[in-house]
């Protein structure tokens, strides 16, 4: 009987371990899926029929729910998680931050430990849309301990977990404004700065937790070398 092909060395692994530069990350990941496709049933159908398919007709499948939102998806996109080839499991961690389910958020968060940055980076983007306690610390350690092009993500996913809670929204807050503070990255304060900003409404009656914020933004416009970070400090 021949050897199943080990699709985890399809691509160099040396490649896969490489942190994408953050400069390289500043759009929302699924912004690049093309969109004008004419029937989105027609391509539901599809790709639900690919998910149940071969190794390459599953990726289609992955990539046809990057963009589109269906429950029947869920149950077929859950086990790729776990698949051995990283660009499948990230794949999956993109297309279960477009359609969100409880059923994910254990395998999420423990995959914020995987090895590969790619998918680390995946996780950080798709938590955003899985509000919650767990979350919140999770995204709030990764900001300090991750590489960058992950720390990117935690910093904008963090905006999107809090910004329902004030009591999240002010530990959030406190947190963003530490790094805005001390991350030697420019992108990854640039999204401190932003997500600060959008945070400032919604930390509730605190009127000294939004004057922090607000002093942070202002000192970055007035003291940040990279443009960037002070004009998303306006």
């Amino acid at each position: 009987m021949d050897k199943a092909p080990d699709h985890t060395t399809d691509l160099d692994p040396d490649l896969l371990a490489e942190a994408l530069e953050p400069e390289d990350l500043l759009d929302d990941p699924l912004d690049s899926v093309a969109v004008d496709r004419p029937d989105p049933d027609a391509e539901i159908r599809a790709g639900l029929a690919y998910l149940s398919g071969s190794r390459d007709e599953v990726m289609q499948g992955l990539r046809i729910f990057c963009e589109y939102r269906d429950h029947r998806a869920i149950p077929l996109l859950l086990p790729q998680l776990h698949d051995l080839c990283p660009i499948t499991r990230m794949s999956a961690v993109y297309a279960l931050g477009r359609n969100p389910t409880p059923e994910a958020e254990s395998t999420l968060l423990q995959l914020l430990q995987d090895s590969n940055g790619f998918v680390r980076k995946a996780v950080a983007w798709s938590l955003g849309n899985y509000p919650g306690a767990a979350v919140l610390k999770a995204l709030i350690r990764v900001l300090a301990t991750d590489i960058a092009a992950v720390r990117l993500w935690a910093a904008s996913s963090l905006a999107d977990v809090a910004v329902g809670d004030p009591e999240d929204a002010v530990r959030a807050s406190q947190v963003l404004r530490e790094t805005l503070r001390i991350d030697n990255n420019a992108v990854v304060r640039s999204n401190c700065a932003w997500s600060l900003s959008r945070l400032h409404d919604a930390c509730g009656d605190n009127p000294a937790e939004q004057h922090n914020s607000v002093q942070a933004l202002v000192q970055a416009m007035l003291e940040e070398p990279d443009q960037g970070v002070a004009e998303d400090g306006k």
